[in-house]
């Protein structure tokens, strides 16, 4: 549809403005506002409208709405004092007053998708992260707004889950009122990720949300309040927390999809969803059906880099927590690991699991160096933060440690490997003989998960310097009953310190607190 009025051509298929043919600029969320505000000519448009319409019901500041109001009248040769063709009816709302005329255009033909159009694979959900909306009526704030975005975009192409679509297509939708499931059907995504950026004076907030565009709802929303002291490093901490709680509401949100799917049409990629439910639930039932799922995934797809990766890593959890045995699994998960790194030599998770098997074969070295290169492609990577804390507790860097436990935490606060990385940060603290500090943290990952070995262990030992024998006989008890096969020979022969002092610090705590 075109609008003419006065010397000006509206014209909505084209998305251009013209005065005397001559293209008038405006920036699309403008010209989406005039669009409407012409096309309801006949009623008084209000603020709830406009907000609803063009900002799709995100909560949008008095000077951020006038600030449109007026590009769109300066475009038309109006002003606020005249407001010859836009009006303002005080307390209701705005209202196009000029003569309209309405000539109905030809429709453009579609062109046929080209080659390389993005299109959703087979075995990976697509994501596309909109700009970020500059809510402050400041066009000056744009950057930060399109920065955090940017970010975001970067940050979720380091995964390997999804394919994320390119800035170039998903920054055209910038300032358009244009319904998420539209985007997802022109990009080929399930899942769209937009928010907003709102800076007075010193203080930014930022929202930011993930939709499900299959569906229309709303996976995961949040909104962040800062000092802006640093703008660089506020925004590194926005993009971190968002990219984290990201990850793990996709794999929910394609986990429930595959359960609606029949058993007989799950392809590689729904096992694998199948299998990290099962993963993150951290039961040694749950890793072994986790890993059945995973052995058909790659049954499928024997060079599905990431089910290989996520099968490594599996066996090794059962390690680390008294489930398995070193001798039998280490070979099994090394073999899977290498697989994944042949597959593909950027996929963090292949680092992480060879890693792990590195760690518990006393190649701490090499684990180090593994997990490094891990949290290199992606530094958002939670469970490669908390194993490269533990690898450095092992190599006597407790301190180190320590902090890489802390970063875990912030990366992922609502993680359910949480009480592993309170347990790390625990073990560094007894490292140091910060015996107090290594209750308080092993009682706070009891707190989030009461059946774990790490946080009974370091609860058993730091009890043990400390002399406390109630506190170390109920967390003996309570270790023997999650990992009924510990002893100090297990102790002194599975764990890979790098020093010997380390060791004996260890076991001396133990034989304090109990353990024979």
């Amino acid at each position: 549809m075109r609008f003419l009025f006065e010397n000006n051509v509206l014209d909505g298929n084209l998305r251009e403005l013209t005065c005397g043919g001559t293209a008038i600029p405006l920036q699309p969320q403008v010209f989406d506002l005039l669009l409407y505000l012409v096309a309801e000519r006949a009623r008084v448009v209000s603020k709830d409208d406009l907000i609803s319409q063009i900002w799709s019901d995100r909560i949008v500041s008095d000077s951020a709405l006038n600030s449109r109001i007026n590009a769109a009248r300066k475009a038309l040769g109006d002003d606020g004092a005249t407001q010859r063709l836009i009006k303002t009816i005080p307390r209701k709302g705005f209202r196009f007053v000029g003569e309209v005329r309405e000539d109905v255009a030809a429709k453009p033909i579609p062109a046929e998708v080209a080659p390389g159009s993005p299109r959703v694979a087979a075995d990976r959900p697509g994501i596309a992260v909109l700009a970020f909306e500059n809510m402050s009526g400041d066009p000056a704030q744009e950057y930060f707004g399109d920065g955090i975005s940017e970010d975001i975009l970067t940050a979720l192409s380091k995964q390997r889950w999804f394919i994320v679509i390119a800035r170039n297509s998903s920054f055209t939708y910038k300032g358009r009122a244009v319904h998420i499931k539209q985007i997802a059907e022109e990009l080929g995504v399930r899942y769209i990720v937009e928010g907003s950026v709102r800076k007075v004076d010193n203080r930014v907030r930022i929202t930011a949300q993930l939709n499900d565009a299959t569906t229309g709802g709303h996976l995961w929303a949040e909104r962040y309040d800062r000092e802006l002291v640093d703008v660089f490093a506020v925004q590194d901490e926005i993009t971190e927390r968002i990219v984290a709680a990201i990850e793990p509401q996709i794999h929910a949100a394609e986990n429930f999809r595959t359960h609606r799917k029949p058993p007989s049409s799950l392809d590689a990629w729904d096992l694998l969803m199948q299998a990290l439910s099962h993963y993150w639930r951290i039961t040694p039932q749950d890793h072994a059906a986790a890993q059945k799922l995973l052995e058909r995934a790659i049954a499928i797809d024997p060079d599905y880099g990431q089910a290989l990766a996520v099968l490594a890593a599996s066996h090794m959890f059962g390690v680390h927590l008294g489930w398995a045995e070193l001798a039998t699994t280490a070979p099994i998960a090394e073999s899977a690991a290498l697989a994944a790194m042949r597959c593909d030599h950027e996929n963090a998770w292949a680092h992480a699991a060879l890693g792990s098997v590195c760690f518990s074969t006393s190649r701490l070295a090499d684990a180090l160096s593994e997990f490094e290169q891990a949290l290199a492609l992606n530094p958002n990577f939670s469970l490669a933060q908390g194993y490269y804390a533990l690898a450095l507790s092992y190599a006597g860097r407790p301190s180190d440690s320590f902090e890489a436990a802390q970063k875990a935490i912030r990366l992922s606060p609502r993680d359910p490997s949480l009480a592993i990385y309170y347990g790390i940060a625990g073990y560094a603290r007894f490292t140091e003989r910060r015996y107090d500090e290594a209750i308080a943290l092993a009682r706070e990952a009891i707190r989030h998960r009461g059946d774990l070995t790490g946080a009974y262990r370091v609860l058993a030992v730091s009890a043990g310097m400390t002399g406390d024998g109630a506190l170390a006989d109920m967390a003996l008890g309570e270790l023997r009953r999650t990992q009924p096969n510990i002893s100090l020979h297990w102790i002194a022969t599975q764990l890979p310190w790098a020093n010997d002092a380390d060791r004996e610090h260890y076991l001396e705590g133990f034989r304090r607190a109990g353990l024979r």
